[in-house]
């Protein structure tokens, strides 16, 4: 049933540009792909390693302010994808550095500092960041002559790219070193008396998380081919963090599903109800108060519990049945 379930989700992921023949909402389903790769890449933090960071729309702003200035300065595509997530790695593994000297709130602290400071830079340093005017990109990449520049080449190749990180997510969830990250976040006294390196293991869950919110970050630039300061606010940041909570932490469909429920409500529910905003946050209070897990693991709770009950009930009622009448 899984493989089945598997396959059918496939086709129906590939099939998106022809059963929804819009390329408006064509193009919002590739922006769910694009900040499910984005969410996926925090949740390596949030949920495996229990490091809530609110300074990830900086690394974000960081690759797609790198590859528009490279294209912009005359490279290629190609080197200016691998100079973008060049740069990203080398800015992560320097948060990295810097917000694991505290945990908890020390560590959420640190990453808001770090991302206002990555702010900061980008409205002020106009010399390279032109400011509020932002950088635009002019062109789109054709890799393996896939154009790029229509809506269902675009969503082809986001899923392309989710579907490969969603697939280093699965391996990295089963992997020895997702478990000691898991075992880092559970039990890090434990985990060091062991002889494991807790630092170092989180370390590299951030330069892993790093590099997958460059990847979103580079896909954001080709999709919006404009960069501006706002994309690595404060707001943003909370954005993807209520993507990862509200769908469920440490789990691969989580994200996904919280990705698509805030760009959904914030593009397409948004045209219809003006205070959308305030409908994401109800949705969300309601989720942490009947589905503290996320929406993914709560959803797969309540239906246990259900078919739990619907097997009492009938086993009752079939034992009723077969008591002998008088």
């Amino acid at each position: 049933m899984k493989r089945l379930a598997l396959a059918a989700g496939l086709v129906l992921l590939a099939t998106v540009p022809f059963w929804i023949g819009n390329s408006y909402y064509t193009n919002i389903a590739a922006q769910i792909l694009l900040y499910a790769v984005f969410a996926l890449g925090l949740n390596v933090l949030v949920g495996y390693a229990g490091l809530v960071s609110l300074g990830h729309a900086a690394l974000f702003g960081i690759a797609a302010y790198a590859g528009a200035l490279f294209i912009n300065a005359g490279a290629g595509h190609l080197l200016a994808i691998l100079g973008a997530l060049g740069v990203t790695l080398v800015a992560s593994a320097a948060f990295a550095v810097l917000a694991l000297r505290g945990t908890g709130l020390g560590f959420v602290m640190i990453t808001v500092a770090l991302g206002q400071i990555v702010w900061g830079v980008a409205y002020r340093w106009i010399s390279i960041t032109n400011g509020d005017n932002g950088v635009s990109v002019a062109t789109r990449p054709a890799p393996f002559g896939l154009s790029l520049a229509t809506a269902p080449g675009f969503y082809w190749a986001t899923l392309i790219v989710f579907l490969v990180t969603l697939g280093a997510i699965a391996v990295f969830a089963a992997s020895p070193f997702g478990t000691g990250l898991r075992g880092t976040r559970d039990q890090p006294r434990r985990m060091n008396a062991l002889g494991y390196h807790v630092w170092a293991i989180r370390f590299w869950a951030c330069v892993l998380s790093g590099l997958l919110t460059a990847v979103a970050g580079i896909l954001f630039v080709y999709y919006t081919q404009f960069i501006s300061p706002q994309t690595t606010s404060l707001t943003a940041s909370a954005e993807v963090l209520l993507m990862v909570i509200a769908g469920g932490p440490a789990t691969l469909l989580g994200p996904i599903v919280g990705a698509a429920l805030v760009v959904i409500v914030k593009n397409v529910v948004s045209g219809y109800i003006e205070r959308w905003n305030f409908l994401l946050g109800a949705i969300f209070v309601a989720i942490v108060i009947l589905m503290p897990e996320g929406l993914v693991p709560g959803t797969a709770r309540l239906w246990r519990q259900g078919w739990r009950a619907f097997r009492s009930r009938r086993s009752i009622v079939i034992a009723g049945s077969a008591e002998p009448k008088p």
